[in-house]
């Protein structure tokens, strides 16, 4: 029987991608309760940071963990459900804030109170420092040229 792996590079690359798909589905699961996916997950958590002057539609889409094609029928989709507002802005017409509501900030709350656990039994096993050896790791990683 042959090697599973061409190289170690061929079996960390395979292995960090097996990983990130069972934590994205295990999110994924936390989230339906709430009736969100992880991107509108990750919207709302951008927009809370960005406070009150929002963010424009390609800020947004700049700092999603994940890109998506399309950040605009997105926000539309947000919005209709009430989680963000646009307003354009007062002097440049072409720049539209987007902020997240009241509504998205008392739902974030929620989230926030149950994800911890489910972030405790996904890792906390592994330990505080071997955590940040792979958090270091994986920046290490993410600078290669």
């Amino acid at each position: 029987m042959g090697k599973p792996f061409k190289s170690v590079e061929e079996e960390a690359i395979l292995s960090i991608a097996r990983t990130a798909a069972i934590l994205e589905h295990a999110g994924a699961e936390a989230l339906k309760p709430f009736k969100l996916t992880i991107t509108q997950y990750n919207v709302l958590r951008i927009l809370r940071g960005a406070g009150d002057a929002g963010l424009c539609r390609n800020e947004v889409g700049e700092r999603l963990v994940t890109k998506v094609p399309d950040v605009t029928r997105l926000l539309d989709r947000m919005e209709a459900a009430g989680l963000i507002v646009r307003q354009r802005g007062g002097e440049d017409r072409r720049f539209v804030a987007t902020r997240i509501t009241e509504k998205a900030l008392k739902l974030l709350d929620k989230i926030d109170r149950e994800l911890p656990a489910m972030h405790g039994r996904q890792l906390g096993h592994v330990g505080q420092k071997r955590l940040r050896e792979l958090i270091a790791l994986l920046e290490e990683v993410r600078a290669a040229p």
